[in-house]
């Protein structure tokens, strides 16, 4: 079953900073920047900076409300933006720039609108944030998706070390990186594409069992390949748009880590879990039961 997704649209200045907040919090699932509730018809990046599109600079984020509650989405992007600031947030200034919360579901109405008066009340000063319905969107160019992952050393207003990573200490960069941002490992350089001993496959964050060898082959496409999870309980499914197509995502139930994709273009046209390695750590059959005690006690 696919999780049922929502979708909010964030402006808060730069979007390359807000994307890269926004993307890293447990629960949001995929995110796009664009240009959002102006008046041209075919924005572009150039057209939106003279500041007469009256386009915001803007992050969708699709997420789970089961996982994060669009209240806690407002908590954590109050805590990058100034509110008190009218079409300017850090050093970049412009109607462009306005903060905003853009509602895409009437029942996300009540909870923008109830947040922002009880921030309100607590405020020294007018909180200038915009609060109304998406009227349009356009996704910016390619080179503005993701741009911090692929220039780190970017421009960024946002203090990215607000988030909180707690609970993902012991993973490394790249374990980090695919599990909590949606990743993906270079084909053919993750450690159990060919690999093909007998035993088990956990989640690299919290150690649950995910997939068995009994059901892993080798597709050649350059990823740890599996016909089926160990039990439908322990992964979700759900759509994923990003890079201009639709897949299927898979992450885990419990940490919901950020796992592979499906296909079905196994033998015969079966299912197959494409999986970065990454995600995955691996427990030889010899030692399972021994895990399963430490983990179960």
């Amino acid at each position: 079953m696919f999780e049922k997704q929502q979708v909010i649209y964030l402006a808060g200045g730069c979007f390359w900073g807000v994307e890269a907040f926004i993307s890293r919090l447990k629960g949001v699932n995929n995110t796009e920047v664009g240009y959002a509730n102006g008046r041209d018809l075919a924005p572009t990046y150039e057209k939106v900076c003279t500041g007469r599109t009256g386009h915001a600079e803007t992050v969708k984020a699709t997420y789970n409300p089961k996982i994060i509650p669009l209240e806690e989405i407002l908590e954590s992007f109050f805590k990058i933006i100034d509110p008190y600031s009218l079409n300017r947030q850090g050093a970049d200034i412009g109607t462009q720039y306005r903060t905003g919360i853009y509602w895409q579901e009437d029942s996300q109405r009540e909870t923008v609108i109830n947040f922002l008066r009880q921030k309100q009340k607590l405020a020294p000063e007018r909180i200038v944030v915009e609060a109304r319905p998406i009227s349009s969107f356009y996704p910016a160019e390619d080179y503005h998706q993701k741009y911090l992952e692929r220039n780190p050393q970017g421009y960024c207003h946002v203090d990215l070390n607000l988030i909180d990573d707690e609970g993902f200490d012991h993973l490394s960069k790249e374990e980090y990186e695919i599990t909590q941002l949606s990743m993906t490992e270079r084909p053919y350089s993750g450690k159990y594409d060919n690999f093909f001993e007998d035993g088990v496959y956990v989640d690299v964050v919290d150690g649950e069992v995910l997939f068995s060898s009994q059901d892993k082959f080798d597709s050649g496409c350059g990823w740890p390949a599996f016909s089926k999870p160990i039990s439908e309980d322990v992964i979700k499914r759900h759509r994923d748009f990003s890079h201009g197509t639709t897949r299927i995502e898979v992450r885990s139930a419990k940490s919901n880590s950020h796992l592979g994709h499906l296909f079905h273009d196994g033998p015969g046209g079966s299912p197959r879990y494409c999986i970065n390695s990454a995600a995955l750590r691996f427990i030889p059959k010899d030692e399972l039961d021994d895990y399963l005690k430490d983990k179960c006690p």
